[in-house]
């Protein structure tokens, strides 16, 4: 059996109901993580709990070693017992949770159990042993697990601690009292009896066709709904069934050691309370002290509080407490009666975009006559939200403010690991990747998971803003599928309500909660979310659903604080559209005065196309160049819009002569699209509250609906929203041919000057228009050169690029157009072929990333078109890489300065380069040099 030694190099540690990474520093006061653990299916084992949780316990037979966080698929993946079954179809040679699917299917021949056709139907044991000091004798244990599924049992060391009907449902996390069961100074073991869903739920038809019927998301019934779980492991058309539901430990487990009080579910409300006036923060605390000795306790309660992120003084107070025996205590304290709970000049956490996102650290002590019994600390902004609902054009448009500022949220939905594989370092290579394309927003969806606590704190860390649904779905709970009545364990559904909001109430980044994704819960459950929302935290708004267009029934309660409908709406458009599609939307208003789910197929590009589909066969009956691996990587979502994606770019671009042509092509299609969908929106930025892609990220190597692949490799419409959504914008409006301004800064923009080229297919000069003295006092748009009387009398393809300037001549923004009267743009074939010049100016290096700026230089008389720079390594594109700007268009004699960095851990200590490409350019490298 695997062993983990109870020592502490440090004393960091990690407090089950604190939502972010917590420290605490004493002799006694300490947390392990307990990772090795061994795994076996419980068809193999004879032993009960309370024999496997002996330390002297010997196996029988052969268990699985596994690293905790682990689903049981994960450990037994990585023991190759299956195939990898994010790759090609390996997930067809894996039995699934559904019996009658396994017949249909033929998947019971899979089974690595023998004379059991079905390995999910019965439970797994997890086991693992440690050792507990000797002076921790008399201390206090807790064992923490943040996170199971679906049910659990504990015994240690041959003590049940908790059985199946206290523990489950996936979002609810545990601290369970161990101490009268651990041995100090010997030797420990645990074992963990995690039972499968109660209803497997039963998944729609397998997307074995490219191109194939629509997939009926959550299943054909939508039965997944009657657990409360990750919905979409049954399957959507994003993601294929989840052969074993994830169950499994899909959180850390933690042993942590106290004195006799412990510190507990602290919530801190920041307010500032002189709106507009942002000088003095009032920041209140309440939490829990529990005595878990026979006698009473008296001690000291210490508030740290000191910068986490810049220089700045901590300050500190201290007060006494007294706890009774075997009780409770309250804690509340508030600026209005401790100075030090006043924070004059502070430093605000901003979204992305509007500003930093600063942030603070708070340590608390609680001190008895033996010394310190807890010690813990969270990180926390300092920071207000709100929100407000306004009718607009007869449909109600949610609005949403920070420190008193309206923020306009451009993002999109973030979706679960198709395995819940993600650790603490992919959490923030994902946020920091969203940091990087000017995403200020990203959305929960109700059908996957409530993160694990390193999203919550990469979110903190990088100032994305998180809309959080809870977990119900229109396709389980009854709008389009499934039943109202589900999930059936109603006190399931609210313990791991309760659970969520402890955990992540505290984090800057939450934005607003939702009732669920395009449907409702019954009444007794929304009633429950918005209720304990508002009594646990009631510090954000809550929103019924992400769809304005699911109506609450005649008498519930709506949004809070101010009671009216949701005001977001999701319905697409799904399939890729012409930009000047979406601005007609934009312009009637309607529900894009608030548009929550809208996006495009979006294929990634050629550097990771061969790891998605291994199997890159043509299949002659499909189009060049699909086979039926590519409708398992969701090439058969809702067919139509693949197709039209498709059908598409061959219309406009000609029909792909080789795979790598293909690929580029379709980044012209991603750019177009993306940047219609958020140029459309911000042309009408005050009129708007927000748009958000369905979506940004993907569960497993997939073909459509990202910016960034599950390869962390990002698409050139990744780079179109960075260039919709940067700060100061200039952009050609497509509803009326005009260059626009937009602002999307909180303070005004200083004088500006606009300039456009009008070149044709053979990089010819038609026309400049340059307008000098632009200024916008405040976020908005403003119109500067009318192009549409030019742009007519062009016959053929047609370039416009846009340069806005700032007063000391400093390029702000660029942009490129490509236009033709009837979308033939079959001329990109034979564009002459030119050369960019690339000149290393910076390299730069901190503790955590190495980053480089480089000037690309057009010095032809050609249009540079689509330049696309890859930080490589060892002939390898280094992922995941942070580039200021790519697939950019150079005029001729024109250049342009981007940067790009990357994670150290990344790079390692080769020799990194630049490798340039671009549609019509030839391949050169360009060697960086490594601080």
């Amino acid at each position: 059996m695997k062993k983990l030694l109870y020592s502490f190099a440090s004393a960091f540690l990690i407090q089950s109901f604190l939502p972010a990474l917590l420290f605490a520093q004493s002799g006694t006061v300490k947390q392990v993580k307990l990772t090795n653990f061994d795994l076996q299916s419980s068809t193999q084992v004879s032993a009960n709990g309370s024999e496997l949780s002996k330390a002297n316990y010997q196996p029988t037979g052969y268990w699985f070693p596994v690293k905790v966080p682990s689903t049981v698929l994960t450990g037994l993946v990585a023991n190759h017992i299956y195939s990898d079954p994010y790759q090609g179809l390996n997930n067809m040679l894996i039995p699934d949770a559904s019996d009658q699917f396994n017949k249909e299917y033929n998947l019971e021949q899979y089974s690595y159990l023998p004379n059991e056709p079905n390995p999910w139907k019965k439970p797994y044991w997890y086991r693992t042993t440690f050792k507990v000091p000797a002076g921790d004798k008399g201390r206090h244990f807790q064992l923490i697990f943040k996170g199971i599924n679906y049910r659990a049992a504990v015994w240690v060391n041959g003590k049940q601690i908790a059985d199946s009907t206290q523990m489950a449902g996936m979002f609810a996390d545990y601290n369970l009292d161990v101490t009268d069961a651990i041995t100090a100074g010997g030797e420990n073991a645990l074992a963990v009896k995690i039972y499968p869903l109660d209803y497997a739920g039963y998944p729609a038809k397998e997307q074995l066709q490219a191109l194939g019927p629509f997939f009926e998301n959550g299943g054909p019934t939508g039965d997944i709904g009657k657990n409360v779980t990750m919905l979409c492991s049954v399957g959507w058309d994003w993601i294929p069934p989840v052969r074993d539901r994830n169950m499994g430990i899909w959180q850390p487990v933690y042993l942590r050691t106290t004195g006799a009080v412990t510190i507990g579910h602290p919530k801190l409300i920041t307010d500032l309370p002189k709106l507009p006036d942002t000088s003095v923060a009032k920041l209140s605390l309440n939490l829990s002290l529990s005595n878990h000795s026979s006698t009473e306790q008296k001690g000291k309660l210490t508030v740290s509080i000191k910068p986490e992120n810049f220089a700045g003084q901590p300050v500190q107070f201290t007060q006494n407490e007294i706890v009774a025996a075997n009780a409770v205590s309250v804690v509340d304290l508030n600026g209005d009666k401790i100075s030090q709970l006043l924070i004059h000049q502070p430093r605000l956490w901003w979204p992305n975009g509007y500003g930093r996102a600063n942030l603070y650290r708070m340590r608390l002590q609680f001190t008895d006559a033996k010394g310190i019994a807890d010690d813990t600390s969270f990180v926390f902004g300092i920071r207000t939200v709100s929100s407000q609902a306004t009718t607009v054009k007869g449909f109600v448009r949610r609005d949403f403010f920070v420190n008193g500022m309206k923020v306009h949220l451009n993002g999109g939905a973030w979706v679960p690991d198709m395995m819940v594989n993600r650790d603490s370092a992919r959490y923030d290579y994902e946020m920091h990747l969203c940091r990087n394309a000017n995403v200020n927003l990203v959305r929960i969806w109700g059908g996957g998971v409530t993160p694990p606590d390193a999203f919550w704190n990469a979110a903190d860390k990088y100032g994305e803003m998180v809309w959080s649904d809870f977990w119900v779905t229109g396709d389980t709970q009854g709008e389009f599928k499934g039943s109202p009545d589900w999930p059936l364990e109603g006190n399931i559904f609210v313990k791991n309500v309760v659970s969520t909001i402890y955990r992540i109430r505290n984090h800057p980044s939450l934005l607003v909660w939702t009732g669920g994704n395009e449907g409702h819960a019954r009444k007794v459950l929304y009633d429950a979310m918005r209720d304990n929302v508002i009594a646990m935290d009631g510090t954000r708004p809550f929103i019924p659903s992400s769809s304005g267009f699911a109506k609450l029934p005649l008498g519930w309660k709506g949004s809070y604080p101010d009671n009216m409908l949701s005001g977001v709406y999701s319905g697409g458009p799904y399939s890729w559209q012409d930009p000047k599609v979406y601005y007609k939307k934009a312009d009637f208003g309607g529900d894009w005065v608030f548009k929550d789910e809208t996006g495009i197929p979006s294929q990634p590009p050629y550097t990771t196309l061969a790891k998605t589909i291994p199997n890159l066969v043509w299949d002659t009956k499909l189009p060049y160049p699909l086979n039926n691996s590519w409708g398992y990587h969701d090439a058969c979502t809702g067919a139509a819009q693949y197709d039209k994606y498709y059908n598409e770019m061959v219309k406009r671009y000609g029909q792909p002569a080789t795979l790598v042509n293909f690929s580029d092509k379709m980044q012209l299609m991603n750019w177009v699209g993306y940047q219609g969908i958020f140029e459309a929106a911000g042309h009408k930025l005050n009129e708007t509250g927000g748009v958000m892609l369905w979506k940004l990220n993907s569960a497993l190597p997939s073909v459509v609906w990202q910016i960034y692949d599950w390869y962390l490799e990002p698409n050139a419409g990744y780079y179109a929203l960075q260039n919709a959504v940067e700060p100061l914008h200039i952009q050609f409006n497509q509803d009326d041919s005009t260059a626009a301004v937009i602002n999307r800064a909180h303070h005004s923009t200083g004088l500006l000057t606009a300039k456009a080229d009008i070149y044709d297919i053979n990089s010819k000069l038609v026309k400049t228009f340059k307008v000098g003295h632009i200024g916008l006092g405040e976020a908005g748009t403003q119109e500067v050169i009318p192009l549409k009387a030019v742009l007519k009398d062009i016959k053929g393809v047609s370039f416009v690029v846009l340069n806005l300037t700032n007063a000391t001549g400093k390029t702000v923004s660029h942009n490129v157009y490509w236009l033709a009267p009837d979308d033939d743009f079959t001329g990109f074939n034979t564009m002459p072929s030119t050369q960019v010049q690339v000149k290393v100016l910076k390299a730069e290096k901190d503790v955590s990333e190495n980053k480089w700026t480089l000037q690309f230089s057009n010095n032809t008389s050609k249009l540079a078109f689509f330049v696309r720079p890859q930080l490589m390594k060892n002939g390898e594109e280094v992922m995941p890489s942070y580039w200021t700007g790519n697939y950019f268009t150079l005029a001729p004699n024109e250049s342009i300065t981007v940067a790009v960095s990357a994670p150290i851990a990344k790079l390692g200590k080769e020799q990194p380069s630049v490798l340039v490409e671009g549609w019509n350019l030839a391949k050169q490298v360009v060697s960086l040099s490594v601080k």
